[in-house]
């Protein structure tokens, strides 16, 4: 990849506190116009890496670089680079008008242009014709947009969000994702978002790093992750996945033959195969939405099994049944939508299960 491919470059990154081994030989990089996750569990590093792009973090070793240059001896003030912080650090004596222009305080522009720039900002983030309410009584949602259009208006070439949506209620929530992907698209610069949320990740980045004990285990478009992550530990963080105990019998350079508990002798290309398996040994996984109950009259599927059903869980638009499959010593979960006609099952129904091997990933 070219320099003017790459925005942020990470080279072999670690940073210790005292003795903790925080980041651990990061090395990767981030497109111009990328709209990039870092994702993990807490105390996984994510947010001591953004803060390390921000300036707010010193590394112990290797190298960040922003649009080519070494931000060694580069202070935060400095950088092409503005945070939205999980708090929003909105100033409660302010306007809302303050908040957005608090950093064009020594901008050489007039006041006029100044007022054009604030005001160009707050529509940008939806709230053209609130610079002049009190910043206090603004909601959750409301806020959040003030600290985007406040970072927004010096122009960085990259915004970091640190956890930006985590106070905000479901709903509200879904409705700002939405938002920050019409907003980035819009102003065409480099995101990087900070999240423990997989769902959040998944929708709205173009690419994640998922990171564990202050290390990038996978670093792909969403879908990849989903389809074909790299490890069982990734599989199982991503997501909803069922593993079953699985042997291998034959293998070429193109193809595996593998012995699944409960599904049989099935035939998975190379593709379909990854490391990261656990003290258990060789599993497959495979997610609940490309298992399926064949309901009467339902068309022949790939390879079926037959299952019992042992809990049922409705959501509205989907039902979650944790079924046994035949051969097996543990459920797994299979997710149907809930069209017009198709049936609930109860309890303790046996039902047909149709599958597909190209759906199964191999962990060895």
């Amino acid at each position: 990849m070219s320099a003017k491919d790459t925005m942020i470059e990470f080279r072999d990154v670690h940073k210790y506190y005292g003795d903790y081994h925080a980041l651990r030989g990061i090395t990767g990089t981030i497109r111009p116009g990328e709209f990039f996750s870092l994702l993990g569990p807490s105390g996984c590093g994510k947010t001591t890496l953004l803060r390390t792009i921000a300036g707010f973090e010193d590394i112990s070793s290797g190298a960040v670089l922003i649009d080519g240059r070494d931000m060694a001896a580069v202070p935060a003030n400095k950088r092409p680079t503005n945070m939205v912080f999980q708090s929003y650090a909105i100033f409660p004596h302010l306007s809302v008008a303050q908040n957005v222009g608090f950093g064009l305080r020594k901008d050489p522009r007039s006041s006029a242009e100044k007022e054009k720039a604030v005001a160009e900002a707050l529509e940008m983030v939806g709230l053209k014709g609130y610079g002049g309410r009190a910043a206090h009584a603004l909601s959750g949602g409301q806020r959040q947009r003030v600290a985007l259009a406040r970072a927004l208006i010096l122009k960085p070439k990259v915004l970091l969000l640190d956890e930006p949506l985590s106070a905000l209620d479901k709903k509200m929530r879904e409705q700002m994702q939405v938002e920050l992907i019409r907003l980035q698209r819009q102003v065409g610069i480099t995101f990087i978002l900070v999240t423990h949320d997989q769902e959040e990740a998944l929708v709205m980045s173009d690419r994640i790093a998922v990171m564990f004990e202050g290390e990038i285990a996978q670093l792909a478009e969403p879908e990849t992750l989903y389809r074909r992550p790299n490890s069982r530990k990734v599989a199982d963080f991503i997501g909803t996945m069922n593993f079953l105990k699985a042997k291998v019998l034959e293998e070429t350079d193109t193809a595996v033959e593998i012995d699944a508990q409960g599904f049989g002798r099935i035939h998975i290309e190379r593709s379909q195969v990854m490391g990261g398996a656990t003290a258990e040994g060789p599993t497959v996984g495979f997610r609940p939405e490309t298992m399926t109950i064949l309901y009467e009259g339902s068309p022949a599927t790939d390879r079926e099994s037959m299952a019992t059903i042992e809990e049922v869980v409705y959501f509205g638009d989907m039902t979650y049944y944790d079924v046994r499959i035949d051969g097996t010593d543990h459920p797994v979960r299979i997710s149907m939508r809930n069209v017009f006609g198709r049936p609930v099952l109860d309890i303790g129904t046996k039902a047909r299960i149709g599958w597909s091997p190209g759906a199964l990933v191999l962990f060895r």
